[in-house]
């Protein structure tokens, strides 16, 4: 008899984890529990990312999962995978949390690819869970900028006003990149 695998295939993880949600929204702590125990770190990764201070990330972590345990009745299995719907609500509300704190992330555009890390980060960890890197392969087919662009936009919580703050380019140009990005990310991904 062939060994159990070590981890689920991930649709079974996708597969569970939206049954746990489902439970989140008859207001099963359990559930709840569970929720967290499947994606604390990714989610902490993305609140940390775009709070950049560890203190910060847990209080908007422990906000996320406040709004998790409110908002999981309006996740729809049958419209999407489970990570992304949490991911989004997590990034959403940070950056929601960072707007009212009227602090703005500070580091420069250029600094993002120097940061050395060997270690996978939150957005590698959901573009390795969804879809399996078809995100990942469609953002490496942009040209450097407009990835670096589309990602800091959309895994960072950075404005379009502070990436054309970032970048010296005026916000009309930042926006028109953006849009450009995610029209051709749209063709590669159908």
């Amino acid at each position: 008899m062939p060994p159990e695998p070590l981890e689920p295939p991930a649709s079974l993880e996708r597969a569970a984890l939206a049954r746990a949600l489902t439970r989140v929204a008859l207001q099963d702590r359990d559930a709840l529990q569970e929720v967290y125990r499947r994606t604390s770190r990714k989610l902490f990764g993305i609140c940390l990312r775009i709070f950049g201070e560890r203190a910060d990330a847990e209080d908007a972590m422990q906000d996320v999962f406040l709004t998790i345990w409110h908002r999981a009745g309006s996740f729809d299995p049958a419209r999407g995978n489970p990570v992304t719907w949490l991911a989004t609500l997590t990034r959403n509300r940070a950056i929601d949390l960072l707007r009212r704190s009227g602090r703005r992330p500070t580091a420069p555009l250029e600094l993002a690819d120097d940061v050395a890390d060997s270690t996978p980060d939150a957005e590698a960890g959901l573009i390795a869970q969804d879809e399996d890197g078809r995100i990942e392969h469609c953002i490496q087919s942009l040209a450097k900028s407009d990835a670096a662009m589309i990602r800091t936009a959309f895994f960072e919580g950075t404005t379009y006003a502070d990436l054309a703050e970032r970048a010296a380019m005026p916000l009309g140009t930042v926006k028109s990149r953006i849009r450009r990005a995610l029209l051709k990310l749209r063709e590669c991904l159908t």
